[in-house]
This record gives structure tokens, C-alpha cells and sequence, in this order.
């Protein structure tokens, strides 16, 4: 078990600064309680205040981001307008947001002279290469995987990805994109979904494919701020090691249930007791090689651990991901599967 919230290893950003953008939201907030827990100097920038929010502006706001930068070494981008946004805001503000705001960042981030520059993105990026055929093989996803996005916010991820490796190839700015899988606590975007399957459930099942615990995600980001300068430039799927091969893809996509029953024996004795169900079919496969080789990246959290305290009836949420808890996306509610919150948010 991880005893602190901290994680279990000091990753190194030792001595600089730390911008952290969307410092309320769920990813910010996690990445500046570490950071302040370790000792580092963090400023935090949201549009909305929060205890982990020293500034509060757009990231848009050139003047503010000048401000933010004074003296920072490390740069650990997670603001954004979220897939949540797709149906409550403009696809102007995404571009705002999510592309203009982030060429800000780097322009500023490379007059400041900052050291290394972590973009969380994300894995819908991939959007249609996500889901083959009914019947067909499950997608195994690494980053050589084509993005083809389905919506404006994958359309703007992507489009902010490619000005992170623009800035890297004009101005030497070390830069490691992210892009994250499910972490956050929010019920399951699917009606279907939603209706079949409790919650803890549907969560528990995505560790095998889609999910990764918040824990792992940070520690992702700090080893990413560490190694940024050494490798210049790259792009990391961030998810729970899966317990899948290559070989498992063509079942997947017909008979998952099987596969994991072979992987893991004990299963029907755990979910059956819970009135669990895993899913019949999987789509996608993400997989992390690249990030465990390239930053060193351990995640804790996959599936027999999930599995393994669900079944001592602990929590299989790391203690970081329950301090920071649950978030919504938007300052009044909006209907549909997401909750009141404040928005601009990871």
C-alpha cells in the first residue's frame, strides 16, 4: 500500500519552481499537493480560486502566464476545456482554451527559460481508431496509433500536441506530452453503461484496458518533468499496465470474459459476490511500454492490485485520489452524466 499521498518515490523536480495550470482541478490539485508536500515552491493558476490556486486568470491571458512564469524550472500543463464541454461550450472556446492557451504557455514558457514542459493530454485523442468493427479484434494502442478525433476536444488536443513539438523543433523546449487515460471519478459517459453496470464497477473493469488511478498519473508527470530535458521531446500513453498480449485482441473483441477469466481465477468468486459483471467485449487496448521504458514509470494501480483490495474490502482508490475526491465540470449544472463544478478543469 502507498502510505502517503505522495506516492512512493521522490521524483525529481527538486529546487525549481512549479507552474502548475488548472491548479482546482482534479489532475492540478493532485500535482500540487505533492509537490507542496515534498517541499517545492508551486504556483497554481486556475480561472477559478481554489486552496491550491495562488493565481486565479486564463491561461490565455499572456500577461498573467508572464507573471506565473517569474523563476519557474518546470511547467506541468493540465488545464484544459474537457470532453464533458463538448455539449455546454462553443468549439471557439476549445480552441481558446485548449490551443491558444497552450501556445501562450510555451511562447512564454521559452522567453522564461524554462527547463521542462509537461502537456497532459489524453487518449481520446485517438478517438476513431478507438473503435473497430463490432466483432473485430480490440484496437491495441500505442502511440504510433494514428489520432483520428471524433469531436472538437480531441481535435484540440491534438492540434495543442503538435504546437508542444513545434515549439521543441524551433526553440530546443524540452516537452513530454501525455496523454492520460480515465481518471477521473465521474460516472461512465455511456447510457448503456450506466444503466447495466454499478459505478465501482464499471472503474474496476477499465483497469484492465482504460483507467489508471490518479496516484500513478502525477507520478507519471514528475518523472516526465525529470526526464524532459534528456530525451527533447516525446508523446506517453499514461494508463494501468493491462494484463493483455497482442494475442489476446482477436477474443477480446469477441469473448473478453474469457480472457480475464484465465488471466485471473479468483475473479467470478469476487464480482459474483458483488453482483459485478465484467464487460462481454472490448474495443481498445492501451498500452504503456513506452512510458515505463522511456520515463521509468512504474504504475501501482492495474488491475490485480484494484482486484486485490477490492477483495480485503479496502478501497481501490490510491489515498491521493481520495483526498482530492470528486470534481464536476461545470459552475452550474448541465445536465446529463457530469456534475456542478467549476469548469476549465482536469
Amino acid at each position: 500500500m502507498i502510505s502517503s499521498i505522495s506516492g512512493r518515490h521522490d521524483h525529481a523536480v527538486a529546487g525549481q519552481k512549479v507552474l502548475v495550470t488548472g491548479s482546482a482541478g482534479h489532475l492540478g490539485e493532485a500535482m500540487a499537493r505533492v509537490l507542496r508536500e515534498r517541499g517545492r515552491e508551486v504556483v497554481g493558476v486556475d480561472a477559478h480560486d481554489s486552496s491550491f490556486t495562488t493565481v486565479v486568470g486564463s491561461i490565455t491571458d499572456r500577461e498573467v502566464v508572464r507573471e506565473c512564469l517569474h523563476g519557474v524550472g518546470v511547467v506541468l500543463h493540465a488545464a484544459t476545456l474537457h470532453k464533458p464541454h463538448v455539449g455546454s461550450h462553443e468549439r471557439q472556446a476549445f480552441v481558446d482554451t485548449n490551443i491558444a492557451g497552450t501556445l501562450v504557455l510555451l511562447e512564454e514558457a521559452v522567453t522564461a527559460g524554462v527547463e521542462s514542459f509537461v502537456f497532459t493530454s489524453t487518449t481520446s485523442a485517438f478517438g476513431h481508431s478507438l473503435t473497430p468493427a463490432p466483432g473485430a479484434p480490440a484496437a491495441w494502442i500505442t502511440e504510433d496509433v494514428k489520432p483520428i478525433p471524433k469531436n472538437i476536444y480531441g481535435v484540440t488536443k491534438v492540434a495543442a500536441e503538435n504546437l508542444c513539438e513545434l515549439i521543441h523543433r524551433e526553440h530546443g523546449l524540452p516537452v513530454a506530452v501525455l496523454r492520460t487515460s480515465r481518471f477521473f471519478p465521474g460516472l461512465d459517459d455511456r447510457d448503456d453503461v450506466r444503466s447495466r453496470y454499478t459505478d465501482a464497477n464499471v472503474k474496476a473493469n477499465e483497469y484492465l484496458y482504460r483507467r489508471v488511478d490518479l496516484q500513478d498519473v502525477v507520478n507519471a508527470h514528475l518523472l516526465a518533468a525529470e526526464r524532459a530535458p534528456q530525451l527533447g521531446f516525446g508523446r506517453y500513453i499514461i494508463s494501468a499496465t493491462t494484463p493483455f498480449s497482442p494475442d489476446d485482441l482477436a477474443e477480446l473483441g469477441q469473448d473478453a470474459t474469457a480472457v480475464v477469466r484465465r488471466l485471473f481465477p479468483d475473479i467470478d468468486r469476487e464480482y459474483t459476490q458483488r453482483g459485478w459483471m465484467l464487460f462481454p467485449q472490448l474495443d481498445r487496448v492501451y498500452v504503456n511500454e513506452r512510458a515505463r521504458v522511456e520515463l521509468g514509470w512504474t504504475p501501482h494501480y492495474d488491475f490485480r492490485h484494484v482486484l486485490d483490495l477490492i477483495a480485503a474490502d479496502e478501497d481501490p482508490r490510491s489515498p491521493l485520489a481520495r483526498a482530492v475526491g470528486a470534481k464536476g465540470y461545470h459552475s452550474v449544472p448541465a445536465g446529463g452524466y457530469t456534475s456542478s463544478a467549476a469548469h476549465h478543469r482536469r
